[in-house]
């Protein structure tokens, strides 16, 4: 990794201790899928075996997708995935990535200013919810009795891209892009709140409106829910396309046994993996909890 280039290190959002990791679609159509995020973001494929496709971004892994072309189609009535949110490590990037998605006309669905980020939003061919974003620096969030303040303001898109002034042009992934939070569709948020807060050891940093925010070590959300069109949904149908799972990495082997001790206390079912441990949310949602490799120990 090139420490002298904020382009190829992860940002504050993937050095806490417990952060995202990877992100698990099943695909109806694997090779469509695949090439629709090549083109998007310039992630590279760095595994291919059967069935499944790994797609990333300096070497590392941010999405495994896998061919299910007989699954029925994600329902954003049922639990599930709202977005996968691709963080870009510097504002600059975020502004090329724009310029790229302008000149092609890629169809978007919003752009906000989150105060803590500016952000745009897109649906992949089968449905599934993309976040890019930037940071803005962590010193300038604005937090209040241990939350912060999030609020969703139309994006000034001519500002943003003036940020790419003399700058390349996006023509790949930059190494530092990571996931950097996972934004789900629930049937409770008190239950969401006993399981990620209680369970995982999540942070409450904001809940508003259906939907609630948390996070680890004070980043402004790793992990979001919402009930907006889900409320009272139950456990998620296998045979739909979408969301299979995700992964949280801990950046040490305490943080990693800490979550298990929680999940263990409050009943939560678990199995093993070689680096961490596999469980499941009250809606289904497969969950993996592993060591992060020490290269991405910053």
């Amino acid at each position: 990794m090139d420490a002298t280039n904020p382009s190829a290190a992860p940002t504050f959002a993937s050095r806490t201790p417990l952060h995202i990791g990877a992100v698990g679609l099943a695909a109806r159509d694997l090779d469509g899928l695949a090439a629709y995020y090549g083109d998007l973001l310039g992630l590279s494929e760095l595994a291919r075996d059967g069935d499944k496709v790994q797609l990333g971004a300096g070497g590392i892994r941010l999405l495994e997708l896998t061919r299910k072309p007989d699954a029925k189609p994600d329902d954003p009535r049922e639990a599930g995935l709202y977005h996968t949110a691709f963080l870009m490590p510097t504002r600059a990037d975020l502004a090329r990535w724009v310029l790229r998605i302008a000149a092609a006309r890629t169809p978007v669905t919003g752009a906000s200013d989150h105060g803590v980020s500016e952000a745009i939003y897109l649906d992949d061919p089968e449905g599934n919810g993309i976040e890019v974003y930037a940071d803005r620096p962590p010193e300038t969030w604005h937090w209040r009795d241990g939350l912060v303040n999030m609020p969703t303001e139309p994006l000034d898109l001519e500002n943003l891209v003036r940020a790419a002034d003399g700058a390349s042009a996006y023509d790949g992934a930059p190494a530092g892009l990571r996931v950097g939070h996972v934004h789900l569709r629930v049937g409770d948020l008190d239950a969401a709140d006993r399981f990620y807060l209680g369970g995982i050891g999540l942070a409450l940093t904001r809940r508003r409106g259906g939907a609630m925010f948390m996070s680890s070590e004070r980043y402004h959300h790793h992990v979001a829910a919402n009930v907006w069109h889900s409320q009272g949904a139950g456990r998620r149908d296998a045979a739909r396309a979408g969301l299979s799972w995700f992964s949280i990495e801990a950046n040490d082997e305490a943080a990693l046994a800490g979550v298990a001790t929680r999940l263990r206390q409050t009943g939560a079912p678990l199995s093993d993996l070689p680096r961490g441990l596999e469980t499941t949310d009250p809606w289904g949602t497969r969950i993996r909890v592993e060591l992060a490799d020490r290269s991405e120990r910053r």
